[in-house]
């Protein structure tokens, strides 16, 4: 009985342990948010809205004259949107509306990051965006980078895009597990992100972009969340580290969105 004892009391020490570091590794947020897309010149409005479960989330909602279209951009796990200014700006220059948002805990977001959480966040950005009669629901495009792949993977099983763009992200956390903590047993991860599991019922015209020199998220991830994704769909390899890709790849980025939505009647 002692030895049963040791080791249920090992495991519950272990899942614990375990709990503790996929919380530590999943969410990186930030609170202060240094720069708006003001340094850039450009206008936006703050805007604030509820989720289903009731927590208040920012985000940023910068117009285009053009109007070609929306694009809801859903950043990546670390900091908050007022670290994706140049990003903002090349979508802004391609003619798009954009509007980003900080997941709960991130930026002027209130509440604590999950899973379940940052899910329910990008429903309410959509439906914001649905429900404003200024916006072409029509043309809203989904770019998610890293983390945000997940999410914007997610959201396009539950809700209808005209395109959706994922950015150096990854299969599930499983498979990310077993490269940054190989000795955990995967059944102790309790965080799913299964976007392979989700990318095969999308039927939006899909892109996705990796570099071979991502050293956060291997390129073989990016490649086999490819070949799961129904069509239509297309890849497009970058090139530089998981955060500085974009610094080398922006005008490979800039021609390839580009031309995938013309492609895909998007944009004219």
């Amino acid at each position: 009985m002692q030895i049963i004892s040791f080791l249920i009391i090992a495991v519950v020490v272990m899942a614990a342990g375990v709990r503790y570091l996929e919380n530590q590794s999943v969410f990186y947020p930030v609170r202060g948010v240094v720069a708006t897309p003001a340094a850039l010149g450009l206008p936006f409005e703050d805007v604030f809205l509820k989720t289903r479960d009731n927590v208040s989330i920012h985000g940023w909602l910068v117009k285009s004259t053009t109007a070609r279209g929306m694009l809801l951009f859903l950043h990546g796990n670390a900091g908050n949107i007022g670290d994706r200014l140049g990003k903002i700006q090349m979508f802004h220059q391609m003619g798009f509306h954009v509007f980003i948002i900080d997941y709960r805990g991130y930026g002027k977001s209130q509440g604590r990051p999950s899973e379940t959480g940052i899910y329910l966040d990008a429903l309410a950005a959509y439906d914001y965006l649905r429900g404003r009669p200024d916006i072409a629901s029509s043309k809203i495009v989904g770019y998610g980078e890293s983390l945000g792949g997940a999410v914007v993977v997610d959201l396009a099983a539950k809700r209808e895009l005209a395109a959706l763009i994922v950015d150096s992200s990854f299969t599930n956390a499983a498979d990310m597990a077993k490269l940054v903590y190989p000795f955990v047993p995967s059944f102790l991860i309790k965080t799913k992100l299964d976007s392979i599991g989700k990318i095969r019922a999308v039927t939006a015209p899909k892109l996705l972009l990796h570099s071979r020199e991502d050293e956060l998220v291997p390129f073989a991830l990016g490649e086999k969340l490819y070949q799961a994704a129904a069509d239509p769909k297309e890849f497009l390899e970058i090139t530089g580290g998981h955060n500085t890709g974009f610094d080398g790849s922006q005008e490979k980025m800039l021609r390839g969105v580009t031309d995938f939505l013309r492609r895909n009647r998007v944009i004219e």
